[in-house]
C-alpha cells in the first residue's frame, strides 16, 4: 500500500483493486490505530483512530481531498505534502 503523506505520525496511504474498494478510501495509520476514510465525505468508516487524530486526517483531507479523487480514479498515485 503506497505511502501518500505522513504527519503528525499519522501515515495516509491508499490503495486500490478494481471495484473491490468502493467507496474511495485511505488509510491513516498512527502507531497501533488504524482509521479508513471516505475521500468524498471524509467521515471515518472504519477503524480505531483516536478522535485528535481523526481531526488531524479530515483537515488534511479538506486540502487535498480532489486531488485524492483524481488520484482514486487515474490509479496514478503519487507523494502530497504534509499537514502543516
Amino acid at each position: 500500500m503506497p505511502e501518500i503523506s505522513r504527519f503528525y505520525g499519522i501515515i495516509i496511504k491508499m490503495f486500490f483493486k478494481p471495484k473491490e474498494h468502493e467507496p474511495a478510501h485511505i488509510h491513516a495509520i498512527y502507531d497501533e490505530y488504524v482509521g479508513i476514510f471516505d475521500i468524498h465525505t471524509y467521515e471515518m468508516t472504519a477503524g480505531d483512530l483516536p478522535v485528535k487524530a481523526q481531526r488531524l486526517v479530515q483537515e488534511w483531507l479538506g486540502s487535498h481531498g480532489n486531488e485524492l479523487i483524481v488520484m482514486w480514479d487515474s490509479q496514478n498515485i503519487h507523494k502530497l505534502p504534509p499537514l502543516e
